[in-house]
């Protein structure tokens, strides 16, 4: 009896830290990503709440089915050295995160080569375009191949999903780099290597 109400205690308390959350945030619609990097607010520990591969939510093992909650959670999200965590203004709350927090649901080209504008928009509705504040990095997978991925903001990157992977592969090149012929993609003024994947 008293393992379940100790776990009855932890599920109670669990739900008001997430009611605390969306208190503290408040209406933020429309107002994009909170300024998470200036508050500095106490940890207050772990939420039982995961970012999957995919880049679905879960709160307490089931997913969180109102995307505006989600993009509500998201606008903020930090990395902090030691985890992930969601920031207000009086508190800190880790969460776990499987790879990237973000997905890269859509991509927008135009141009070719360097000049190449090469954008994404997020499952959370984020919109980046590749370049020096934005960029794209690449690795490779045991199970799955290589995995692109780009700099949404702080840290906090989005993966390209599998088909998103391979249009943007498609725009890639071989080029001499540092004396050696590299695969690549040419966007927002730089030249991203992709390194080769072992089981190809």
């Amino acid at each position: 009896m008293a393992k379940d109400e100790n776990a009855a205690a932890a599920a109670d308390s669990q739900g008001d830290a997430m009611a605390r959350l969306v208190e503290a945030l408040g209406p933020r619609k429309g107002r994009g990503p909170a300024p998470v990097e200036r508050w500095n607010p106490p940890y207050c520990g772990e939420i039982d709440m995961r970012i999957e591969a995919d880049g679905t939510w879960f709160y307490m093992g089931t997913p969180i089915g109102r995307p505006a909650l989600v993009k509500l959670f998201s606008t903020v999200l930090r990395r902090d050295p030691e985890r992930f965590v969601l920031v207000t203004p009086v508190e800190r709350i880790g969460i776990a995160v499987a790879d990237a927090p973000f997905a890269a649901v859509e991509m927008a080209v135009e141009g070719d080569g360097e000049g190449r504008s090469l954008a994404f928009r997020t499952n959370v509705d984020d919109l980046v375009e590749v370049g020096p504040d934005h960029p794209l990095r690449f690795e490779v997978g045991d199970a799955d191949g290589v995995k692109p991925y780009i700099l949404v903001r702080g840290g906090l990157w989005a993966r390209l999903t599998r088909a998103l992977t391979y249009d943007l592969l498609d725009l890639g090149e071989e080029r001499l780099v540092e004396g050696r012929s590299a695969f690549g993609i040419a966007a927002g003024g730089a030249f991203f290597t992709v390194p080769q994947d072992p089981a190809a």
